[in-house]
């Protein structure tokens, strides 16, 4: 078995400090996105994307490999969405056991309402503690990170 390739003490430095970021981060951001729109993050994301699209509908599979999740994870995710009125489900008409979700208008609604201060959040917790050049760097690793782990998403 071959020696294990140990992190230095910068790249030790810069895994450790992504972690924590990463939980403490998403902690905030979350906590600031359910108290100022009762949205959660899951519930945010599939409003975002289905905002997005053309029609403001995605078909359950693709909807579920953006978010890197299972059908039925996303499945029962979206029935508790619907119990909301924020997206419906349609029967797709290419595959008779697929499924569109298409956003409503309460869902619109939702989105366009949390949005502004999600961004905020996202500035007040992230952005406005880096610098243009940090900014900048960040953007260039994480899109080489993502380029080497899913080349489809770069």
């Amino acid at each position: 078995m071959p020696e294990p390739r140990w992190l230095d003490e910068a790249e030790d430095r810069a895994w450790r400090g992504y972690r924590r970021m990463y939980l403490l981060l998403n902690a905030q951001v979350n906590r600031d996105l359910a108290q100022d729109s009762g949205l959660s993050e899951p519930d945010y994301d599939v409003l975002s994307a289905l905002s997005e699209t053309k029609g403001h509908r995605y078909r359950l599979t693709k909807l579920a490999q953006r978010m890197l999740w299972s059908q039925s994870r996303l499945s029962h995710h979206v029935t508790r969405m619907q119990q909301r009125g924020l997206v419906t489900r349609e029967d797709c008409p290419e595959d008779a056991r697929g499924a569109t979700i298409v956003l409503t208008k309460a869902g619109l609604k939702a989105i366009q309402q949390a949005a502004p201060s999600h961004v905020d959040s996202v500035r007040r917790h992230f952005f406005d503690h880096l610098t243009r050049e940090q900014v900048e760097i960040l953007g260039e690793a994480t899109h080489a990170v993502v380029a080497a782990l899913d080349p489809r998403k770069t």
